[in-house]
Parts: C-alpha cells; sequence; structure tokens
C-alpha cells in the first residue's frame, strides 16, 4: 500500500504486521501490546472511517470493544488506531473447551442485542444488505470461498433471485425482531480469556447496525459449527442458545435465509 510505511512513521509508535484483512485491510500491532492498528487502501477509506464511527458510538455503552486511539487520512489511505481487547480469539479454542465458553459468549451477544435500538444510528437492515448484495451480483464479485459447497455451481444471479423471493416475508419479520446487531460475530471477531473462560470482548465491529437478530445468530452458528467434534456438541450450543437470556429461540428457516444472504454482500 502506497504510504502505509509513512503513515508507520508518523505514527511515532514502532509496529508489527499481524495479517491482512477483508477487503484489503492490514492489521498491525503496536510492540507495548496496548493498541492494534488497520490500514486500507484508499477505496476502503470510507468502511474504515464507519468502524471507527461505530466504535465511538459504543463507547460508555457497556459493550467491551475497542476504544478508538487515533485516525488518519491520507491520499494513501486510512489508518486506525485501537486499544487492544486482551485474550485470544474464541476461533482458538475447540470441542468442549468452545462448549464451556459457550454461554458467557452468548450473554456477551446478548448484551449487545440489548442496547436501544432506536439510539443505534447504523442502518445493516436487509433491504440495505439485499441492495448490497445486488451490487455484488451485478459486478460479478461474489466470492466463492465465502459460499457453501452446495452453492458454489450455482449462478450468482439465481442465488440472489433466490434471495429476491424471500424478501417480502423476512422484512415483515425484521421489523418485529431488529436488534443491535454486531453484524459479523464469527469465532475471530469474539475474544475470551483462555484461563477463566471469560469473554473479554468483541472486535472487527465494521458492520454493526440495526438488524434481525437472526442475522448475527445465523453467523455465529456456522461458524461455530467448524469448531465442534461431534453431533452432540453441535445439538448442546443450540439447545443453550435457544434458551440463553437475551437471545431466544432462533426460526431455523431464518437462520438459513440469513446464511445464504451473508455470502453475497462481502464483494
Amino acid at each position: 500500500m502506497d504510504g502505509l510505511a509513512a503513515m508507520l512513521e508518523r505514527s511515532g509508535q514502532a509496529w508489527l504486521p499481524v495479517r491482512s484483512g477483508e477487503s484489503g485491510a492490514r492489521i498491525f500491532r503496536r510492540t507495548d501490546g496496548f493498541a492494534h492498528a488497520k490500514a486500507v487502501p484508499p477505496d476502503r477509506a470510507d468502511e474504515l472511517a464507519g468502524e471507527r464511527d461505530r466504535l465511538a458510538w459504543l463507547g460508555g455503552r457497556g459493550i467491551r470493544a475497542p476504544e478508538v486511539v487515533g485516525w488518519r487520512e491520507t491520499e494513501h489511505g486510512a489508518w486506525l488506531e485501537m486499544t487492544t481487547i486482551p485474550g485470544v480469539p474464541v476461533a482458538a479454542l475447540g470441542g468442549e473447551a468452545l462448549l464451556a465458553a459457550w454461554p458467557i459468549m452468548l450473554e456477551q451477544l446478548a448484551s449487545l442485542h440489548a442496547l436501544p435500538v432506536d439510539e443505534c444510528p447504523f442502518d445493516r437492515g436487509l433491504a440495505r444488505m439485499a441492495e448490497r448484495a445486488a451490487d455484488v451480483v451485478k459486478r460479478q464479485a461474489v466470492n466463492p470461498d465465502f459460499l457453501p459447497d452446495e452453492d458454489r455451481a450455482i449462478p450468482a444471479e439465481r442465488l440472489l433471485a433466490r434471495i429476491e423471493a424471500e424478501l417480502p416475508a423476512r422484512l415483515e419479520q425484521e421489523a418485529l425482531d431488529r436488534v443491535v446487531c454486531h453484524g459479523d460475530p464469527c469465532l475471530p471477531n469474539l475474544m475470551i480469556d483462555p484461563a477463566t473462560s471469560r469473554c473479554t470482548g468483541v472486535i472487527d465491529l465494521g458492520r454493526l447496525g440495526r438488524a434481525d437478530r437472526h442475522a448475527d445468530l445465523a453467523l455465529l452458528l456456522a461458524n461455530a459449527g467448524e469448531s465442534w467434534t461431534s453431533p452432540e456438541q453441535a445439538s448442546r450450543a443450540f439447545d443453550l442458545l435457544s434458551s440463553a437470556p437475551g437471545i431466544g429461540p432462533p426460526d431455523r428457516e431464518r437462520l438459513a435465509f440469513y446464511l445464504r444472504l451473508d455470502p453475497l454482500t462481502w464483494g
């Protein structure tokens, strides 16, 4: 990324590269461990600014999330510096360890969903996400790696048509079940203290916004499904989710719908 070295130098801190993220983002860790940063090229600056604004809005609302430390935007791209959430991603756990941590993860998600939805200025509703999916399909930008195996041989236009056929009914359901959603509550975005199995916070909140709670639950269940080592663990996790306070019993058809929609919105 042109100009990234200059951004690093202007920060006045020493940074180590961690990984490359989705949409061209690059992640860095400050050498003292107390901050992380995300850098994106110019065409992704608006998206990163959206994450910055969401983190600022969450501040003081009782959700353990990164705090904004700094922001820079130049012709070379944008740089968001945030406090580090301690612990390790829940994705590092598996099987029984993940199942032991599952209730506290659901409690953290329920806390987010319990925020006053009318006070949230960010819309991630179904109408907006369906428009995004239509744009991604039109640009032929669907990433096949995000699709389930059974959908990879199906033309993207047919996948979109399947979503659009259900939209009227799903929009009616959303109006009655809207919460403040994380937007991408996959296991790498939930942090945990491995010594205590306590959730230390949530990260990667660039998609936070008002939406049907099933948009979050579908991604959480699907991603966790890759970590269970037996059908019994998966069944137990679903039962715990269904009875978790503030989460509520999910509608399996709506879970399936949002799981079909999500891969079309990432291009």
